[in-house]
């Protein structure tokens, strides 16, 4: 009889009185791809941690091949035949790839080999990681995980970051993986990918496993309510409201010929207040180079951006906000202060001087802040600290806290990235609301099944340029024709208004 390659037995993890995990079990066997699933919250990453040497279990046992494993850190974990790409990228921002590759003992050849293998052989090691996109940041971990050999490759959360094209190249490595005999634990919060490209899945809720099954039978609907209980029946299962007519409003946003670097070569649209705009590409056509020069973190070389029909010069995030348009960026770590608490950094927006920083002063400012908390419904159990939330708990933090101060024009750079089904259907629903109460939306989504959910329309960047405008209902077919350039004279498709 073949023993399972990964046995864990009763892993639990406590943080004070905040419980991580209760009671998981979970068991992987040689050439299986098998998901971990649950909602934000519910242990997968402590989970993950545990496995990987990140931080010890408080109970249970874990066992590779029937012998009992207990690991100290990810480099002895990596020996002993588990190695894993982790939900944010495992790199120092200020050294370049190829330090970093030889900060954790990687070998340079192996990584070479895996990114040849991914269709990747052109990325520069040598170019710092702070100026290496997201996407291209995960691939770059999943090469050095593969370095190693793994028995077990633990992907936490990688296809969320990742455009269409990429996410197709991680789900070759884990069949290249699995046909060589070795195991994938595969950790996504996107159902349709579990379903088509696992072949078993154990879900966890409120810290502990509560079903095991083959996920193509029952399919992401047994998913979902596994994963969330009696909450499940409070999800609505999609469809994007009907809406009015907005062709005669004047554009809350408008963009002329915008330009910035090389990324960004000519884009032209209107967002419209009461409009929730869908913004497609793959990686690298210019969307995060977009939505940086409208937020004012990055200058543009030509063009103008006109809001409520006034030009706007945004040579500093300040002067977008003072004009009421906000952003809500990818790396929700970028944008909170980890070691402050849920209150401090809702409040973070109604202060624009350093000398006003303290207590949070005044009934007015903390019925804000408690009002952006019931209405997102933040769990505050770890209230001290916003690195203690969930990930869904975080990137509700990021909304939130324009909710305290307002806004009229609301940038969304893949805001549901890495959250579960039941916190994204929150954030749609907020963004809907929103949008209802008269904001203008511009919203860049990876995930495609997104835009009929929430957009009233779409356009798709292709080279730096708008090269289609399509209704929200389009299929994935068609937005995919499109973000790849798909249509007649590309270069030169002048979006309508």
């Amino acid at each position: 009889m073949t023993l399972p390659l990964l046995t864990a037995t009763d892993v639990a993890k406590s943080y004070g009185p905040v419980v991580a995990l209760r009671s998981a079990n979970l068991i992987v066997e040689p050439g299986q791809a098998h998901a971990l699933l649950g909602a934000n919250g519910a242990g997968k990453s402590t989970f993950v941690k545990i496995l990987t040497g990140v931080i010890g279990a408080g109970h249970g046992a874990v066992l590779m091949n029937g012998e009992e494993v207990r690991f100290s850190s990810p480099e002895q974990a990596r020996r002993g035949g588990i190695a894993s790409v982790y939900q944010d990228p495992a790199l120092l921002p200020d050294l370049t790839l190829r330090q970093n590759l030889k900060l954790t003992r990687t070998p340079l050849d192996e990584v070479e080999k895996a990114l040849e293998q991914m269709g990747l052989a052109g990325l520069d090691l040598n170019e710092l990681v702070r100026d290496v996109s997201l996407p291209f940041l995960r691939m770059i971990d999943l090469a050095r995980a593969l370095a190693h050999r793994p028995r077990l490759l633990v992907l936490d959360e990688i296809t969320a970051a990742l455009p269409t094209d990429l996410a197709a190249t991680v789900f070759e490595v884990m069949r290249r993986q699995t046909d060589s005999g070795g195991s994938v634990l595969f950790i996504s919060h996107r159902l349709e990918e579990v379903v088509t490209y696992c072949d078993m899945c154990t879900v966890f809720r409120d810290g502990k496993d509560v079903a095991a099954f083959v996920p193509r039978e029952g399919g992401e609907n047994r998913i979902v309510q596994a994963m969330l209980g009696d909450a499940a029946n409070l999800v609505r299962e999609g469809g994007r409201r009907s809406v009015q007519d907005l062709t005669a409003v004047a554009p809350r946003l408008r963009v002329e010929h915008v330009a910035a670097g090389r990324e960004l070569v000519d884009v032209s649209f209107d967002v419209r207040p009461g409009e929730v705009v869908g913004v497609v590409a793959l990686e690298g056509q210019g969307q995060d180079i977009l939505f940086e020069a409208l937020a004012g973190d990055r200058r543009f070389s030509s063009g103008e951006v006109l809001v409520d029909g006034e030009r706007l010069v945004a040579r500093h995030p300040a002067a977008a906000i003072d004009r009421g348009m906000v952003l809500v960026p990818a790396d929700r770590a970028t944008a909170l202060l980890p070691q402050r608490s849920i209150e401090e950094n809702l409040a973070l927006t109604l202060y624009r001087r350093g000398r006003s920083w303290g207590p949070i002063p005044g009934r007015a400012v903390r019925t804000k802040v408690q009002n952006a908390i019931d209405r997102m419904s933040i769990d505050t159990r770890a209230a001290a600290q916003a690195r203690r939330l969930s990930g869904g708990n975080q990137q509700k933090l990021t909304i939130g806290r324009w909710l305290t101060a307002g806004f009229k024009t609301l940038l969304l750079f893949d805001p549901t990235r890495g959250i579960d089904i039941g916190t994204k259907h929150q954030i749609y629903d907020l963004i809907r609301e929103e949008a209802d109460n008269g904001a203008a939306v511009l919203m860049y989504t990876s995930e495609l099944r997104e835009i009929a959910l929430v957009a009233d329309r779409v356009v798709v960047l292709y080279r730096g340029r708008i090269v289609a405008e399509l209704p929200a209902a389009a299929d994935e077919e068609e937005l995919l024709s499109a973000a790849h350039g798909m249509v007649p004279n590309p270069a030169d498709l002048e979006v309508g208004r």
